[in-house]
């Protein structure tokens, strides 16, 4: 924890990120409105693009190439995001992927 100039500092600090986290979990609340937002809640739920495309194929969806769903394809979902996925759970999304790119696998 970095040094505050006071108390004052410091709870204000700690209130924003209740906030912040008070938001996030109002977004995680919000039923997925379709099917690329399911596709964001499944790896925000497992932190695996694997395990995520494992759910795609199961639900028989295949890529916009017209072939099997892959890994890559979560991916690039996730890094380019999609016109019908709400910002606040791309921010989510991309948090995850960004913590496991610096920190490698999460095992």
């Amino acid at each position: 924890m970095k040094p505050y100039e006071n108390i004052a500092e410091l709870i204000a600090n700690l209130e924003q990120e209740i906030q912040a986290i008070n938001h996030e979990i109002t977004t995680l609340k919000t039923a997925p409105e379709n099917f690329n937002e399911q596709v964001l809640f499944k790896y925000i739920e497992t932190g695996s693009t694997g395990q995520t495309k494992d759910f795609v194929r199961s639900l028989g969806v295949k890529s916009e190439r017209g072939s099997l769903f892959s890994s890559g394809d979560v991916s690039k979902l996730i890094k380019s995001g999609s016109d019908d996925i709400s910002p606040d759970l791309l921010a989510i999304a991309r948090k995850i992927a960004n913590t496991k790119n610096k920190n490698g696998k999460q095992r």
